[in-house]
């Protein structure tokens, strides 16, 4: 007799705009509306086999899919399969429209709707997509972190990030020095040439987390300690902000801005989501010390800092992404937090930092009787 395979969930992706957010798992793949929570489709485990990574491209019938898991079906991690649900047919091997195949694992991918961007532990592949896919562009990186979380899809691994604006083509990743960003320009890089990135030297240790804007004029970052935020202007490289997550050492999973970048939301292995404000960073909480006036270097350090105008709490057990709602009123705010262990999280928060949990549901209970 056959073991039924896991129910569990490998990997947790908000598509470009945080309106869906897709779900690897050792049974396939899912597709959820955020707001209203709704699954939108899914791709059984006849189909696809255990999956790895998922990615989407916007809300369009394209996916990017990576196998993984204990039971893939097409291949091996180390190629990314483009599946077009568009596409007539039953037979699943007429859905999957293009392949990249690599010589190593892949361990992320991000697509806009003119290139996708392919992530190995030490190099980047960047193509024309999705007619007629040709490589562009290929970046030596510094190695990824390793995980040691056992969800290690949410945060760690090929680390990047690729702006969808229709203006702006950035690419940003990990520099080959620790701690420093790496920022390209795919718009005015000529392709096959082989141009420097530019550097921002953010963090002392390695980069664990980083995340642009929509419009893709700022990117924000955090290291394997995992205690600060920092935001730099992608034009001048000018750091902007800093933000204080905590003092304790923490992994960070994810971070996000909200649509018009006013706020930023981050999720950590400390269980918490912490909410900060950044068009109007007096929202955001200082330390009484700050009012003291002079203080010691060592304790200036978190005198300077931001802290969370508001924060919420999940289980600290349980890896989650997290993103902003839309706006329900022109005073209230709301945040996402998708957790691995199948559970859906709202809050909706004020800019004087109350904060209210408005929404709970277990998304992995929720089904939609049709295919993708």
């Amino acid at each position: 007799m056959t073991q039924q395979p896991l129910r569990g969930v490998t990997s947790l992706r908000f598509n470009q705009d945080q309106s869906c957010f897709c779900c690897a798992m050792e049974t396939g793949v899912r597709i959820y509306n955020v707001e209203p929570l709704m699954e939108k489709g899914h791709l059984d485990h006849e189909q696809v086999g255990s999956m790895g990574l998922v990615e989407m491209l916007h809300r369009s019938n394209l996916l990017a899919l990576v196998g993984g898991g204990s039971s893939p079906k097409f291949s091996e991690i180390s190629a990314v399969l483009i599946w077009d649900d568009a596409r007539e047919g039953k037979d699943s091997k007429e859905k999957l429209v293009l392949e990249f195949t690599f010589t190593k694992p892949v361990l992320s991918v991000r697509m806009r709707h003119d290139k996708i961007v392919i992530v190995l532990k030490n190099r980047i592949y960047v193509y024309s997509f999705p007619d007629n896919p040709r490589k562009l562009f290929e970046f030596d990186t510094r190695d990824n972190p390793k995980a040691a979380h056992p969800t290690p899809h949410l945060h760690t691994l090929g680390l990047c990030d690729l702006c969808p604006s229709l203006e702006k083509q950035l690419l940003v990743f990990p520099g080959h020095k620790c701690g420093s960003l790496q920022l390209v320009d795919l718009a005015s890089t000529k392709p096959g040439t082989s141009s420097a990135p530019f550097t921002i030297n953010a963090h002392q240790s390695d980069i664990a987390c980083v995340s642009l804007n929509q419009p893709g004029t700022v990117v924000a970052s955090a290291s394997q300690k995992g205690t600060l935020i920092r935001l730099f202007d992608t034009q001048s490289k000018e750091k902007l902000v800093e933000l204080r997550r905590g003092t304790d050492p923490a992994t960070l999973y994810c971070i996000n801005f909200s649509h018009d970048s006013s706020f930023l939301c981050a999720s950590s292995d400390k269980g918490t989501v912490h909410i900060f404000a950044l068009k109007d960073t007096r929202l955001n909480r200082r330390s009484a010390l700050a009012r003291v006036g002079k203080v010691g270097p060592m304790i200036g350090q978190y005198v300077d800092s931001q802290w969370s105008l508001a924060s919420f709490t999940v289980p600290a057990e349980s890896a989650c992404i997290c993103a902003f709602g839309r706006n329900t009123s022109k005073n209230v705010n709301s945040v996402i937090a998708i957790c691995v262990d199948g559970t859906f999280h709202k809050y909706v928060f004020t800019p004087d930092g109350n904060c209210n949990r408005e929404a709970f549901d277990v998304y992995l209970d929720i089904c939609d009787d049709d295919d993708f």
